[in-house]
């Protein structure tokens, strides 16, 4: 009997290496599984550049933009033409990039910047997505056609009506904390898997018995934990953080 492939999907890393390897041993990823890492990779956190190494040397790992990305592809010259291209390639030799070049969505520090390596961390950027589809063949949510975004959808759209701001940065409709968040009053078909809005849990949303939105980060650079999910069994893999690296940095 052939083996069932895995389809991982990981919170946001935000710069913490030492999870990622841990959590990449645990996984024990075969050569036909997936592991969708579902952005903002580096900015905040203490190692941008070991996160780096870690995903680039993982051939079965894939990339959603977040909101750091964004600024980031925008910043290179590397934004794609639509939502499910890759990027523009980063220019052959370049090198060299600073603090300035690497900050990310609202001038957001990235930590330890090595200038004569920092194009590895733009590099890896030419593996990503704004989105990726797909549908669960296996276990509890078999049949299920699933999205990957980093932050959600709009309610009312599909992810291909959504602006790349919306895709990345929404978190509530609306700007008063009591506002609702989007996955409260979307109604679309597919699981969403997005990170961006950190819980000490995932949240899971379920509606009429279904779960329909599916939040993985759960705050590693802020002391809480990195977390994977396999959607075939739904079964979790979680590092605790090291120690609270932003407030450490912050200080």
């Amino acid at each position: 009997m052939t083996p069932m492939s895995s389809t991982w999907f990981l919170g946001d890393i935000h710069g913490c290496a030492e999870e990622l390897s841990d959590l990449v041993a645990k996984l024990e990823l075969g050569q036909d599984d997936r592991l969708i890492c579902l952005g903002d990779l580096y900015h905040r956190g203490p190692d941008p550049h070991g996160v780096a190494q870690i995903l680039a040397a993982t051939q079965q790992v894939e990339i959603v933009f977040g909101n750091h990305e964004l600024v980031l592809l925008r910043r290179a010259g590397m934004m794609p033409l639509d939502l499910q291209s890759a990027p523009v390639s980063l220019p052959q030799g370049a090198t060299g990039y600073d603090a300035h070049d690497l900050s990310g969505d609202g001038g957001t520090p990235m930590q330890n910047i090595q200038p004569d390596t920092s194009q590895e961390l733009l590099h890896l950027l030419e593996r990503g997505r704004f989105l990726f589809r797909g549908d669960c063949t296996a276990g509890p949510f078999a049949g299920t056609p699933w999205l990957a975004v980093h932050a959600g959808v709009m309610p009312g759209k599909v992810a291909e009506d959504c602006s790349v701001e919306e895709l990345c940065r929404v978190r509530r409709i609306g700007r008063r904390r009591t506002s609702p968040f989007w996955y409260e009053k979307y109604r679309g078909k597919e699981l969403v898997i997005f990170g961006h809005t950190h819980s000490q849990l995932p949240r899971r949303h379920v509606r009429d018995g279904r779960l329909v939105a599916h939040g993985l980060d759960t705050g590693c650079v802020f002391g809480g934990c990195l977390t994977a999910w396999r959607i075939e069994d739904d079964e979790y893999e979680i590092v605790p953080a090291r120690r609270d690296w932003y407030a450490d940095l912050v200080r």
